[in-house]
């Protein structure tokens, strides 16, 4: 009896404690509550802007690298290793997706693309030739792009000179590097003019101490020295003279020259070494993005004004391209010149950019020019004015044209242009003509330069002169020749005789007298007959003209089409 009592009170407790939670049951449907409706707030924020936790946050740069992995991986730690910059290599290493990157990759290509608005990009395609050229060439037990000789070539391309020593051997020192003969390990020199954002006559020398074709760039021109630690063996010319120990070779410093006749001047030129070394592993300078802002956003000169002249001129090329020949003038006393070792050296960076009436860009264009003079010799030509030349092919029609330079020796000191410029069309049906180009010096060029290089134009040297004023003609030493140039388009041809037949007069006139001093006929006949565009190329000595103004004026009447014209320019003979 009293057993079944117990059993009956035991399973009436246990039924009651089942139905009534514990504390940590409460507890925890309590935090699970809380989640639920932190969880629901969190579903509602901007997931941009969530905090992730430390998990998901490793989680997330674990999927980012192994996202890198192919196609993007290649492309930053190969293809652009030695161009992109660091701003550049951290924003693509943030970038999230494959649309983030494309996007990256096209907008990096553009901004080093020489005509942003065109499809191809010849800068990309040469550095992918580069690199292929750097495996084909550079390979030493690694790819040659991971080379330095590959790293130079794909940055700056093919030197200008080459000093290949492949095998070394008996090698005679300069004296700037100590003088004497030694034995060398294979070594290379390589020369470039010129490299944008380093400088002029860059010097790169590249050893093989390992002889197993693995050469290196290095600073100290002593390293190819086979013989340095070789007692009585390759002796510089002042340790042949008892002037200088080998020792002294090796007490430090960039290179391992020893005591010379150069000394001082080398180790002068130790830290100018040490900046070009470093220089030249940084990735390639992106040419004048300050220039590009004061053309792009007309930001306000805040230092005195770098005055310069522009002068534009229109050649037809085809029915609808329109070569458009922009000569920029600066004078030498605006520039500042900086004078090393007995060398006066100015330095203009120029940018332009032509852009339709609705803003869309179609050309750009920038480059440097350089000005050198013996210091003794630059007070005499600081009235001398150095050209810049870009010819532009454009299409008929209304651009602005912007140009900004900058004194590079004084950062402060730049000048902008702007103005607008039309584009002439050149109907088929009416006779017309190219700008009517005055020239101080003009010649024909030989085959393999015709239509490259600064002021040629088809087969012909014409550097133009330009005037220092709007309203002011150009201006001609009675020493000099004047040269005039211009292109006549669509002559009429005979239906019966298929030739032209035009009558083209050249004349110079006196400005102050309206008198004609030069008066002369050509027969387009002896230009070419069979053809419905001429090219007018002459010549005239000034001296015996006096000082004054004048007027060049030419005429050609065609008698087939019944059509005339008439191109005139003014100058002044000093």
């Amino acid at each position: 009896m009293q057993t079944g009592r117990f059993s009956l009170v035991l399973a009436i407790a246990i039924s009651t404690v089942a139905c009534i939670p514990s504390a940590h049951a409460r507890r925890r449907h309590h935090q699970d509550s809380q989640a639920s409706d932190k969880q629901s707030t969190q579903v509602n924020q901007n997931p941009l802007k969530r905090r992730l936790s430390d998990r998901q946050r490793f989680k997330q740069q674990k999927e980012l690298k192994n996202e890198l992995h192919g196609y993007y991986k290649k492309w930053l730690n190969q293809d652009v290793r030695w161009i992109i910059t660091d701003q550049e290599r951290k924003a693509f290493m943030s970038l999230s997706n494959d649309e983030e990157r494309d996007a990256f990759i096209e907008q990096f290509w553009r901004r080093r693309n020489p005509d942003p608005n065109s499809p191809d990009n010849s800068y990309r395609d040469e550095i992918y030739r580069r690199i292929a050229y750097a495996n084909e060439h550079f390979a030493a037990g690694k790819p040659g792009w991971m080379t330095d000789r590959g790293m130079i070539y794909i940055k700056y391309g093919p030197p200008d000179d080459v000093e290949s020593h492949p095998a070394g051997g008996i090698y005679d020192r300069p004296m700037d590097e100590g003088g004497g003969q030694t034995t060398t390990y294979p070594f290379e020199d390589w020369h470039y003019r010129y490299i944008e954002g380093i400088g002029s006559n860059v010097n790169i020398e590249f050893v093989d101490t390992c002889m197993c074709g693995a050469y290196h760039m290095t600073m100290d021109r002593g390293e190819k020295d086979a013989l340095a630690h070789v007692p009585g063996a390759g002796d510089t010319l002042y340790e042949q003279m008892g002037m200088a120990k080998r020792s002294q070779r090796l007490q430090g410093g960039l290179e391992t020259l020893g005591s010379g006749p150069f000394s001082s001047v080398n180790q002068s030129k130790e830290f100018d070494r040490l900046e070009r070394f470093a220089e030249l592993q940084a990735p390639p300078v992106i040419k004048f993005k300050d220039l590009e802002s004061f053309v792009t956003s007309h930001k306000l000169l805040t230092g005195p004004i770098f005055p310069f002249d522009v002068q534009t001129d229109y050649v037809k090329v085809t029915d609808d391209t329109i070569l458009v020949p922009i000569t920029i003038q600066i004078k030498n006393r605006d520039i500042t010149f900086n004078t090393k070792n007995g060398v006066s050296k100015g330095v203009v960076n120029i940018f332009g950019r032509v852009s339709t009436i609705t803003d869309r860009v179609v050309q750009t264009f920038e480059d440097t020019v350089e000005v050198e003079q013996p210091s003794e010799l630059l007070p005499k030509t600081m009235n001398n004015e150095d050209l810049y030349w870009k010819a532009l092919p454009l299409r008929p029609g209304r651009y602005r044209l912007d140009i900004a330079i900058k004194d590079v020796n004084n950062p402060d000191h730049v000048g902008v242009y702007a103005q607008g410029i039309n584009v002439p069309r050149y109907n088929d049906a009416q006779l017309s003509a190219s700008s009517l180009i005055l020239s101080d010096k003009m010649y024909h060029v030989p085959a393999k330069d015709i239509g490259t290089g600064n002021f040629i134009i088809g087969n012909t040297f014409v550097r133009p002169r330009v005037s220092d004023s709007p309203n002011k003609p150009v201006a001609f030493h009675r020493n000099q020749n004047l040269n005039f140039w211009m292109q006549v388009y669509n002559l009429g041809i005979g239906q019966k005789s298929k030739e032209n037949s035009a009558k083209i007069t050249y004349q110079i006139v006196d400005a102050k007298t309206n008198k004609t001093l030069l008066d002369t006929t050509e027969n387009s006949q002896d230009m070419g007959a069979h053809l419905d565009q001429v090219t007018i190329e002459k010549s005239l000595p000034l001296a015996s003209l006096q000082p004054g103004k004048y007027l060049v004026r030419i005429k050609v009447d065609d008698s087939i089409s019944k059509q005339e014209i008439a191109q005139s320019a003014p100058f002044t003979v000093e």
